[in-house]
This record gives C-alpha cells, sequence and structure tokens, in this order.
C-alpha cells in the first residue's frame, strides 16, 4: 500500500514549512526534488565520520571511501539495469550531455553528418549539439511532434535518413510530460545506423528505465530530480562506445600514467571519464536516495504521479478559464495557462497561497512556436505529492481572485 503519509513524514521541507504565511504546497518536482532524511544524514555521515579522497592512498577512510563509490555505481546499474562499467558519475543531466556531444560527436561525426532532435528538448540537450554542429559541420534537424506535441516513431521514421548519425531526445518531455518509446526509437535508429541519446532528466526519477532491454546507447540523468543531491549524476553508456571515446576532462585520477614526451594513457571507462575529485557526498546522498527510490518501488511512484495528473486535469479541465497543454500527460506534469493572464502573473497568485509552481520558458524555448504562447505554468508531481495538494493547487488556479493582490497585499 502506497503510504503517502508515512513518505511524507520522512521530508524535513514538508514539516511546518510556510511559504508567504501558508502552508508550503510543492509543485515544482520536474524542476528539482526535496530531499529525505535518509539522503541528508548520509551526507552529513560522509562529513562527519568517512571524510576522505577516493583513489588518492592506502589508509582506512580512502578504502572505505573507495567501496562507497563502487557500491553507489553498482547500485546505479542495477537501477536502470546497465552494467557497472557503464556508469560514469557527473554532475549532473547537463554535464552528462555535453559529455557525450564533446567526447562522442566531436569525435565521430562530420560535415554532412545529421543529428536528429526535437522542438521539446531542453537546452541541455539542445545547445550541447548546436556546439557539435558549428565545430564539425554536422547538420542538426527536427523530428516534427504530432499535433498533440507527442514524439512518436512513425514521425522518427519519416525524419531519419542515412546520413543520420546521432538521435538525441528525452525520455519524458519536461514541459508536456509526454513519454517516447526508447525502445522503438533504438530499433528506428540502430536500423538506420544511428545511435540513441536519451535524456532520463524526467523519467528515471519517475518511471521503470531499463538500458539493456530498451537497448539505449546513452542515458543521463541527475541526483537531484530524484531526492538525491544536487551536484551530481550519472552518464550510462555502452561499454564500447564509451571505450571509443576520449576524455572530456583530462586531470588526476583518470590517467595510468602521462610522461614528459606529452603522452597520456586514460583509465579505461568509466573511470577515464571522471577527472579530479568525484562529489563523495553528493555520490553518498544519491545511493540513499536511489535505495529509497527502490524501497517504494519505481512502478508505485509512477502510479501515484498518474493518478494525481489525471486528478489534477480531470478538474481543470472544467474551467472555460484555464488551457491545459497537455491533457493526455502520464507523467506528472500539467502544463496550463489561465487565459488573458500571462504565466509569471499567474504563478505569483499561487506563490501568495502558498503553492510553488514553475512559470516560463522551461529551458524549452523552441517549443513555444509550437505550443503559440510565450511561456506557460507548470504543476508537477512527486512521490511526496499528495491529494490534499492538488486541491489545494486546483481551488487557486479557479478560485484564486485578482492577480493584483499578490502584488499589493
Amino acid at each position: 500500500m502506497y503510504d503517502i503519509n508515512k513518505i511524507r513524514e520522512q521530508f524535513p521541507m514538508l514539516k511546518n514549512k510556510k511559504m508567504q504565511g501558508n502552508k508550503l504546497v510543492y509543485l515544482d518536482n520536474a524542476s528539482t526534488t526535496f530531499k529525505p532524511q535518509c539522503v541528508i544524514d548520509a551526507m552529513n555521515k560522509y562529513y562527519l565520520e568517512e571524510n576522505a579522497n577516493s583513489h588518492r592512498g592506502d589508509y582506512d577512510l580512502l578504502f572505505n571511501m573507495d567501496k562507497k563509490v563502487n557500491e553507489c555505481r553498482e547500485l546505479v546499474a542495477k537501477f536502470v539495469n546497465s552494467n557497472q562499467n557503464e556508469v560514469v558519475f557527473t554532475s549532473g543531466d547537463t554535464m552528462s550531455l555535453n559529455l557525450i556531444a564533446r567526447s562522442y560527436g566531436l569525435k565521430f561525426l562530420h560535415k554532412g553528418d545529421e543529428i536528429l532532435l526535437s522542438e521539446a528538448e531542453h537546452a541541455s540537450n539542445l545547445l550541447p549539439w548546436y556546439e557539435v554542429s558549428h565545430l564539425t559541420g554536422a547538420v542538426i534537424r527536427f523530428i516534427p511532434l504530432d499535433k498533440d506535441g507527442v514524439l512518436t516513431a512513425e514521425n522518427l521514421k519519416k525524419a531519419i535518413s542515412d546520413k543520420t548519425k546521432v538521435v538525441s531526445v528525452a525520455q519524458v518531455s519536461n514541459v508536456l510530460g509526454n513519454v517516447v518509446d526508447v525502445r522503438e526509437f533504438a530499433r528506428i535508429s540502430h536500423q538506420n545506423g544511428a545511435i540513441l541519446v536519451v535524456d532520463g532528466a524526467q523519467s528515471v526519477p519517475h518511471m521503470v528505465v531499463d538500458f539493456k532491454n530498451d537497448d539505449i546507447d546513452f542515458l543521463t540523468f541527475s541526483g537531484h530530480k530524484m531526492c538525491g543531491p544536487t551536484g551530481i549524476g550519472c552518464l550510462i553508456g555502452k561499454y564500447e562506445l564509451l571505450q571509443s571515446m576520449d576524455p572530456y576532462i583530462v586531470g588526476g585520477g583518470m590517467n595510468v600514467t602521462f610522461t614528459k614526451n606529452i603522452e597520456m594513457i586514460p583509465y579505461e571507462a568509466p573511470v577515464k571519464f571522471e577527472a579530479g575529485t568525484l562529489n563523495l557526498s553528493g555520490i553518498c546522498g544519491l545511493k540513499a536516495a536511489i535505495e529509497f527510490l527502490m524501497d517504494i518501488g519505481v512502478e508505485n511512484i509512477h502510479k501515484h504521479d498518474v493518478e494525481l495528473c489525471e486528478y489534477a486535469i480531470s478538474k481543470l479541465e472544467k474551467c472555460e478559464d484555464v488551457i491545459i497543454y497537455n491533457k493526455n500527460s502520464k507523467n506528472g506534469i500539467v502544463t496550463f495557462n489561465k487565459k488573458g493572464i500571462f504565466a509569471q502573473d499567474e504563478a505569483t497568485l499561487l506563490n501568495s497561497k502558498g503553492i510553488a509552481i514553475r512559470s516560463g520558458q522551461h529551458c524549452a524555448k523552441i517549443l513555444n512556436d509550437f505550443l503559440g504562447t510565450p511561456a506557460t505554468c507548470r504543476m508537477s508531481t512527486y512521490l511526496y505529492t499528495s491529494k490534499e495538494d492538488i486541491d489545494a493547487f486546483i481551488d487557486a488556479v479557479i478560485n484564486g481572485g485578482d492577480i493584483l493582490d499578490a502584488y499589493f497585499n
């Protein structure tokens, strides 16, 4: 049984936290998530009892930290069904996507090659490929969205060609919440000689992601969107692809040796991509976060998100003043506007009632042209979101009153 009260009790941010004098209703989980006490404790334990570097010596503290790094790598591999040597620790989703673009894209793409993206992508999955395009002469093309903003396999088939070398898409849109069939995308990509890069920032925290069985080439995600710390994330890559790539950053810890002859021999993947000191407290926190999610069950989290999303949409669509941009969303994201009200003004009004949502372009600026609006409001749930949170949100949207009250009261 999904015990929402028991879950909420484990999050300090949900205990008596107020905003604008009101009880906090936090609905911006697509941006970042709150941390359970177990994650906070794991990070504190590192600083209070375990503080040491990794791969830098032979004393007990350091040896124990090496073990913790390996244990976290093993757990990440289990969580997404990959091999342990396919897990690279990064600072987060953005760094992971940049690493792929720089280490794979710059090495293997050439003038006239094609990179397929979509209009729904976050800047982190667009701008690194823009840079690759500028530096290599590779051509960026966009897979069309269907009328509901969904990225379909049919449209991928229409867009892909024998020149396509990379297909890079978010498994779940951070604005519309639409889910891509990555297994079918992988099949189509591989049939045409392309690799598939999956931005899993919005999928890995909310649904079961299967790296091996979906035949994904590269998968990226951030810890802070899945109850973990900021500044830690992962790049999961097929080992043979990682081995074929050059390091993105070089320095201590990633090389076997280097000489005065300007030679350097890197370690094998994944260590060759982990130059410098790792975010060790972040790795401890990430491990605790994944254990926390696995204890609840990612399938249960997904079901909870979908139920709340469907409930919110069923209520909002009864209000004629509300425009919903993703009525078929299945991943805890509802994107909307109030007619005649600028998105940031609506968010400010909700803030005055203690409700935290996101407004603006959500780092997916090309999508605004498709949606026909300069900005939207986004409500997003997670495992600790309650039905009472959704009711408070719906009441504030429908019966919120004059937006000027939020500025002048």
